[in-house]
């Protein structure tokens, strides 16, 4: 059974169908999903629906982007929200220079009050970042991210910048981009990183993989990046699941 370890299914883009379509994820072979906040927002709207869906689980936090709004009071209710059993990271925080706001400096700030959070909850946290490889692995290692644990969300950098977040024991979140044509450096990641680092993720409904591309994007589609994985490291497909699924339980460590 496959593990989707990110997905944004309280987006407006799951209105019309979103109770049938997780309804149904266990019988296509879906065992469970992680529901992401990227906002104040989002992340209550995860809080929800860990709590009516029995195969979602959640993380909660704000987007780099997102992080004009946070204030003390938001981190108060992250702090209060993060006991819940079914939470199991503190994400999706990081940077993002892409679209470069809010600025640079409020981005660090939240992103570095976020990790001290995950900390102090004893949380794996996922990690967003967009042209931002520098900074980004500069303030986890000042911060000593790898005693926290988590994944590198929709890795998007080189064979280097993979290496060092293997070596902080840290899991690459891989999703439909791997299908794409011009994927060439991330299937080079894949090849020469070991599977036990690496988990299945949509992003749903964003980066739907090749046939897919452009539509929206679910944990149904998960199937052609599994196909993906398995031609780079010449394993079978079930092997392939497996083991990714394996490394999201540990990785988020249930049980």
């Amino acid at each position: 059974m496959i593990f989707d370890t990110h997905a944004h299914y309280d987006d407006e883009a799951f209105e019309e169908d979103r109770e049938e379509l997780l309804k149904s994820l266990f019988h296509h072979g879906i065992e469970a999903v992680t529901n992401v906040g990227a906002s104040i927002k989002t992340s209550q709207n995860t809080m929800k629906m860990i709590d009516q869906y029995p195969n979602v689980y959640g993380a909660i936090g704000v987007h780099p982007n997102e992080t004009a709004e946070l204030d003390e009071e938001g981190i108060t209710w992250l702090k209060e929200q993060s006991s819940h059993p079914k939470v199991v990271a503190i994400g999706e925080i990081g940077l993002d220079y892409y679209w470069d706001e809010p600025d640079r400096e409020t981005q660090k700030k939240w992103f570095i009050r976020q990790l001290t959070l995950a900390r102090e909850v004893n949380l794996p946290i996922i990690i967003h970042s967009r042209d931002a490889a520098k900074d980004t692995l500069d303030i986890m290692k000042a911060e000593k991210s790898q005693e926290l644990g988590g994944v590198i969300h929709c890795f998007s950098y080189g064979k280097e910048m993979a290496r060092e977040y293997l070596n902080m024991g840290f899991y690459l979140g891989i999703g439909g981009v791997l299908t794409f044509k011009n994927a060439k450096k991330l299937k080079e990641v894949v090849e020469y990183m070991p599977i036990e680092q690496l988990v299945l993720e949509t992003d749903c409904p964003y980066l739907a993989p090749v046939p897919n591309r452009g539509k929206r994007n679910s944990s149904l589609n998960l199937s052609y990046v599994v196909s993906e994985i398995s031609s780079i490291k010449n394993i079978s497909e079930e092997e392939v699941i497996r083991i990714t699924n394996e490394n999201a339980k540990n990785m988020y460590r249930i049980k």
